[in-house]
Formats: C-alpha cells, sequence, structure tokens
C-alpha cells in the first residue's frame, strides 16, 4: 500500500472517530441532568412579559431546558423601561421552579440589561395628523387659520405591537371659537391609545381705521378712515360693512379702531315743524289739486306726520317730502 493511500485512509478514519465522539458528547449533554445558562450583557426584547428562554441560551436535558425556558422573570411596566436582572435573581427563580443551583452552571454576564424595543408617536405628528384632517374635512372650520393650544404628549407604542395606523376625527367642542381632533392609535385594528389635539381658530375679520382726528359730528367716507384686516378669535358678522356715512359721536384721534359707540347714524334734518303752514298736494296723472294745511308735528323727509286741513279742518296722515310739501297717505 502507497503512502498515499494510507494518508487517506487515516483521514477518513479520524473524521468517524470525531463525528462519533462529537454526537455522543450531544446525547450524553441533552441527557445530561444539569443545566448550563448562558447569560448575555444585553438583551432586546418585544414583549412586555420577560421569561428565562428569552434571555438567555439554555443548554441541557430537553425536558429541563423546556421547563427552564418557561420560568417567568418579571414584566416590563412603562414602554422603554430598563430592567436588570442578576445571576442570584436567576438562581432564586430556577430554586422556585424546583431547578436547585446544584443542577445550574451559570455563564457569561454576572446581570442582563434588558430593553423593549418600542416606537414613539411625538406630539407634533399628532398635531400634524389633526391638522391634516381639517384641511381635508369638507364641514371642517374655513376661512379662518388654526392653532394648537398645546401639544399632546408623545405616545410609545411597544415594539410587539403590528399594523400600527391612525385614525382622526372631528368632536364638537362647546367652545365657539375651538375645534377638538381625536387621533386613535389602532394596532391589527383595534384602538390601543387616542390623542386629543385642541386648536385655536384665527378669523379673518376686517375693521375700520381712523386715518385723521375726526371731529365731532363728521361724516366718515374713505378719506378719513381706512380698512385693515386682522386675526380675530371670532367670525366677522354676517352684516359688517364700511361704516361709510356715519358720522363721528365724538372726537376720534387719528389710528382708532371705530366701534359700534362710536359712530351713529347721520341725521336728517327737521324740515317741517309743529304748527307750521304746509302745502298739501295731490298729483295724478293730468291733474294737480292743492290745498294748505298746519302742521301737528315735526317732520323730516320721508317720515309721517298729522296735518290739519284749514278749510275742511280735518286732521290727515301726510309723507313729508323733501320740498317741504305734504302728500296723503290714501
Amino acid at each position: 500500500m502507497s503512502a498515499s493511500v494510507l494518508a487517506a485512509c487515516l483521514f477518513v478514519a479520524c473524521v468517524l472517530l470525531c463525528r462519533a465522539s462529537a454526537a455522543g458528547k450531544a446525547e450524553d449533554f441533552q441527557n445530561s441532568p444539569v443545566l448550563k445558562i448562558y447569560l448575555p450583557r444585553e438583551v432586546l426584547v418585544m414583549d412586555a412579559s420577560l421569561n428565562l428562554g428569552q434571555l438567555s441560551i439554555i443548554r441541557g436535558g430537553k425536558s429541563l431546558v423546556t421547563e427552564a425556558s418557561k420560568i417567568s422573570m418579571g414584566r416590563i411596566a412603562v414602554p422603554g423601561q430598563t430592567i436588570v436582572i442578576d445571576r442570584p435573581l436567576v438562581l432564586s427563580r430556577l430554586a422556585c421552579s424546583g431547578i436547585p443551583a446544584s443542577k445550574v452552571t451559570l455563564t457569561g454576564a454576572e446581570q442582563i440589561t434588558v430593553r423593549q424595543r418600542y416606537k414613539v408617536v411625538t406630539g407634533d405628528e399628532f398635531v400634524t395628523l389633526a391638522a391634516s384632517l381639517l384641511e381635508s374635512v369638507p364641514s371642517g372650520p374655513s376661512g379662518c387659520q388654526w392653532n394648537p393650544m398645546r401639544k399632546p404628549e408623545d405616545f410609545v407604542i411597544p415594539g410587539a405591537e403590528k399594523d400600527i395606523k391612525f385614525s382622526p376625527r372631528l368632536e364638537q367642542s362647546s367652545i365657539r371659537n375651538q375645534v377638538k381632533v381625536v387621533v386613535a392609535v389602532l394596532s391589527a385594528g383595534k384602538e390601543i391609545g387616542v390623542r386629543e389635539v385642541v386648536f385655536a381658530l384665527k378669523y379673518s375679520c376686517r375693521r375700520a381705521v381712523t386715518k385723521v382726528d375726526v371731529n365731532p359730528g363728521a361724516v366718515f367716507s374713505p378719506e378719513n378712515i381706512g380698512i385693515e384686516t386682522e386675526l380675530t378669535d371670532y367670525p366677522e358678522p354676517a352684516d359688517w360693512a364700511p361704516p361709510y356715512g356715519l358720522v363721528a359721536r365724538r372726537g376720534i384721534p387719528a389710528g382708532t379702531v371705530l366701534v359700534s359707540h362710536m359712530v351713529e347714524a347721520a341725521k336728517s334734518p327737521v324740515i317741517i315743524e309743529r304748527n307750521q303752514n304746509v302745502v298739501i298736494r295731490i298729483e295724478g296723472a293730468g291733474f294737480l289739486i292743492t290745498a294748505v294745511g298746519k302742521s301737528m308735528q315735526d317732520g323730516k323727509a320721508g317720515e309721517l306726520i298729522k296735518v290739519r286741513n284749514v278749510d275742511s279742518q280735518r286732521i290727515i296722515l301726510v309723507t313729508v317730502k323733501e320740498d317741504g310739501c305734504v302728500e296723503p297717505v290714501l
């Protein structure tokens, strides 16, 4: 037999012996009454409930490994919380489950730092979601701006939650110049939390401001007042109009925003005074009838007053005309 053939035979024999030895050791290890537990320095978990199988690598008899893996090691109460588990705690939990320290060999770190995977939805993100709803919903506030009164708290989503979605909706507010949006956080179609975003509404409204000093009784016009736009807490009244033609009730300095108690309607002059002789005139198609009367009260153009006919002494109701005549109300 050549040297090369002999070497090849020896190599194959060594490989077979090694495999047989490893198989024997694995079989012995699986049937071993002793647990060998490796503790890593740090572990990230998905669920809040912890067990030893999540936090370590366990070797030993199959039934013993199964039993040890299920042993509870506590719970993460708050997302983002860090839990430290040391060797004495591991041995204590094993002992409580009927596995004494004499059957356990611990290797690796002296203690495990456990953290949970999670996602944080910030208050700013909730504000953005709520504002997008106001912009897209036809029934939302129109003709105004909205500003968040305060940001909601961040929402922490545990790493085990799946298929995260958000569902914003409008809710009725008892305050006229506010609107509330509720953003629900959904996981796999189920609501796991909500955040509320309250917006203060700001409306674009017109206002009249004096350009110059205005004297009492002066008539307002584009020459002495300007119309500006400002943001206010409440919408502009539907009947608002520039106060052109109204008069100042008192002296008003330049730069003053006009309000209702500063202005009044221009007063029409009295055309007919009480006990004044007036011409009663009835005019129609192709005829004109006149008579003399005496007014029984003062009258302005367009007003109804009583007049006594001088000839008949009858009291009649008439309309005062701008030329000083009166016309009977028939």
